[in-house]
């Protein structure tokens, strides 16, 4: 482990949070082996993170026609766009585990393009980069895209729904200079 610091701003100890933060970091910590940085710095303010993890699990845990795949490739490649080191290496660990592919987080966060995806799945993240850089310029047609490849429109408002939440957490890790844990480099990399 590094002794660099995961925050440019202070992190308070377990003893320090509320009992309920508390509790969430120790579940967190024996499913997964540790507590991820991210949960640590924005501990600093509670009531923040008690709405960022509710907004998270409601866009990242809900049945949809989004597979946990799916949603974590449009997090690594959204964060790839904003240079989001936490959360494409974080979130990198996380896809490599839910596809059961080594080198699928590695292809997408360089460039998707040319990562071993379906058309379908290119369509996706083709969508989330506009929603991430150019929302604005959103039209019926990407929607008309979307549905040849069999995306609903609940489907299609998960994909800008992640998109524009990571873009949040990508902005506030670099606000922030948080630190990725040594933890996530090798997760799910022995699968093939």
């Amino acid at each position: 482990m590094t002794d660099k610091p995961i925050s440019r701003f202070s992190v308070p100890t377990l003893e320090e949070m509320p009992e309920d933060i508390r509790d969430m970091m120790l579940g967190v910590q024996e499913k997964a082996g540790f507590i991820p940085n991210v949960f640590l710095t924005l501990a600093h303010r509670p009531d923040e993170l008690r709405a960022f993890i509710a907004y998270h699990d409601a866009l990242m845990e809900r049945d949809s026609g989004l597979t946990k795949a799916d949603r974590e490739m449009i997090v690594v490649v959204t964060s790839s766009d904003n240079n989001c080191q936490y959360c494409v290496i974080a979130h990198g660990a996380i896809l490599r585990i839910r596809a059961k592919d080594a080198t699928i987080a590695d292809q997408v966060a360089a460039n998707y393009r040319k990562a071993d995806i379906t058309p379908r799945q290119k369509a996706m993240l083709d969508f989330a980069m506009k929603v991430s850089s150019d929302a604005r310029a959103i039209s019926e047609d990407d929607f008309e895209t979307l549905k040849c490849h069999g995306f609903s429109e609940e489907d299609i408002w998960d994909i800008a729904g992640v998109t524009a939440f990571f873009g949040l957490s990508n902005r506030m890790a670099n606000f922030t200079s948080m630190r990725p844990n040594d933890e996530f480099y090798s997760m799910g990399r022995g699968q093939t």
